[in-house]
């Protein structure tokens, strides 16, 4: 699949079907997220992969009750480690570096996953304190997003995006 045709076509999916959803697949995918670029490369991030309803459940409690969470096959849960950054970048890594580089990771799983036919949405809304619990993630580590994976049982909209004239500067920032 071509990137930018991926790029523009996937969607935020809130609707699945109840096809399964393979461990091949989902290595597949973990393995897309680990090819993303890390500062210094240094890969601050670990994966939680969820299959068991009661589990699933409490990550849609701790995502302020968004039922879609639960209905999906799988669910990962994309963890970073602040302190792993640190040790080449300091606060900066910590406060930034182990941000961006969950964030990319996230971005290569739902492209992975869009190319594989599978549907996916990231979650962002959610009380970190409350899916740490759910998941028993141990202190030093952070969910950074919440990624339910399945087969698509809805086909959103293109939603507008702002026009390039409207986001891009050219050497120095001017108000437009």
């Amino acid at each position: 699949m071509d990137v930018f045709k991926a790029i523009k076509n996937r969607r935020s999916i809130r609707a699945f079907t109840d096809e399964p959803v393979t461990d091949e697949e989902i290595e597949k995918l973990i393995d897309a997220a680990r090819w993303a670029p890390s500062a210094g490369n240094i890969q601050p991030w670990e994966f939680i992969i969820v299959r068991d309803p009661q589990v699933k459940h409490g990550l849609c409690e701790a995502a302020l009750n968004q039922t879609f969470i639960e209905e999906a096959p799988v669910v990962i849960v994309v963890c970073a480690n602040p302190m792993q950054s640190s040790k080449g970048y300091g606060s900066r890594g910590i406060n930034l570096y182990c941000i961006q580089d969950t964030a990319a990771a996230t971005q290569n799983i739902l492209l992975a996953a869009h190319a594989m036919g599978l549907a996916t949405c990231w979650v962002g809304a959610f009380s970190e304190e409350e899916a740490k619990r759910v998941l028993g993630v141990p202190d030093g580590l952070r969910p950074i997003a919440i990624v339910p994976v399945g087969h698509p049982a809805e086909k959103p909209r293109v939603r507008p995006r702002r026009q390039l004239s409207e986001i891009t500067h050219h050497e120095t920032f001017s108000p437009k």
